[in-house]
């Protein structure tokens, strides 16, 4: 997308049920799709069936850096390459809205394969307080997306990176959340392979409540 260009939303009315209604939605620039989205709702309704998978257990977010602190750490160390050296300041220069502090950070000094799942803790930087649940699920949808498809990276740190981005991106919103308030985002890659990587996703709120559930494939060329 263009950002200086207006974008145009085509949305349809695919389905209005009882309980479920589903609307596609289509964004335009320049006369071409750019974006396509299927958002599916439902009335709130109770139900005996209900099970969810344990919070993985990890430090609280007091006790961990965040990521400006653990980059200005690493930049500290002498040992660190030139070039690696760049790209962190350069991840360090980003204005990313997000607060952001890594459960298991990677070592950068190890090429070694890692096992492809990471955990953090996230939240939305600043207030957005008692909203409307919408604005919240749509920040948790911008969250969502850093470094998730990183994660199938991991095993084949080995190589450079030459092109990634997403093909696409899935979300199931299970229970309500606050966005500014700390979530830990459980991340994990069961698969990649001809040049695509698949990951999934999981976002807790601190009581052990799911509250997001995420997937997205992506394209992964490396050299």
């Amino acid at each position: 997308g263009d950002p200086k260009v207006p974008v145009l939303y085509e949305v349809e009315r695919t389905r209005t049920g009882k309980s479920f209604s589903v609307r596609s939605v289509k964004a335009i620039q320049h006369g071409k799709p750019i974006f396509t989205c299927q958002a599916s709702f439902q009335l709130s309704q109770g139900s005996p069936v209900q099970h969810q998978f344990t919070m993985p257990t990890v430090p609280p977010p007091e006790e961990l850096l965040t990521q400006e602190e653990l980059i200005q750490k690493f930049l500290q160390n002498p040992n660190v390459a030139e070039g690696y050296r760049k790209h962190l300041t350069k991840i360090q220069a980003q204005d990313v809205p997000i607060d952001i502090k890594p459960v298991n950070p990677p070592d950068i000094f190890s090429s070694e394969p890692q096992e492809p799942k990471q955990l953090f803790w996230v939240r939305a930087r600043g207030y957005i307080g008692e909203t409307d649940m919408k604005v919240h699920c749509c920040v948790a949808a911008y969250i969502s997306d850093y470094a998730f498809l990183g994660t199938a990276l991991l095993p084949h740190r080995q190589y450079r990176v030459k092109f990634m981005v997403s093909l696409d991106h899935s979300m199931w919103f299970h229970a309500p959340f606050r966005a500014d308030h700390w979530m830990l985002y459980e991340c994990e890659s069961p698969w990649a392979g001809g040049c695509r990587g698949l990951v999934q996703g999981r976002l807790w709120r601190r009581d052990g409540v799911l509250a997001v559930t995420c997937a997205q494939e992506g394209v992964i060329r490396v050299e």
